[in-house]
């Protein structure tokens, strides 16, 4: 489903826009965090660490996906978004964190000791435009 076009700014890969992923732990309660994205085609990527409780919610709920970008300019201009994983990799993760990095932070990432990182693909499956 291609992202609205009124609100493609907020794809722009030259700007530091935050997400807000909302995801439902085991007791189905809502998690919420702000995070880096990425987007490949029509998708969003989500970069995480292995284990966090984002990782387990995503994989045990998959379709049980919410997301808000708020322009960082106007904040009550944002994109809702309903969707769901479509796939989940460890495969080029460490690369995937470092050029986020590179976007928000302007520097390489720093790795943690046994850090996993990992990739969330997920499908837009309804957009809230406000």
């Amino acid at each position: 489903m291609p992202f609205p076009e009124k609100y493609l700014d907020l794809f722009d890969k030259n700007k530091k826009v935050f997400l807000y992923l909302a995801t439902v732990n085991a007791k189905g309660m809502p998690q919420v965090t702000p995070v880096w994205f990425d987007t490949e085609g029509d998708y969003i990527l989500i970069n995480t660490k292995v284990g966090r409780l984002k990782d387990r919610n995503m994989k045990e709920r998959p379709e049980q996906i919410s997301i808000a970008i708020p322009d960082p300019i106007d904040p009550d201009r944002y994109l809702g978004i309903r969707g769901k994983v479509v796939s989940f990799t460890t495969d080029g993760a460490e690369e995937h964190i470092n050029k986020l990095s590179l976007r928000y932070y302007g520097k390489p990432w720093t790795y943690r000791e046994g850090e996993q990182r990992i990739i969330f693909k997920i499908e837009p499956t309804r957009f809230d435009e406000h």
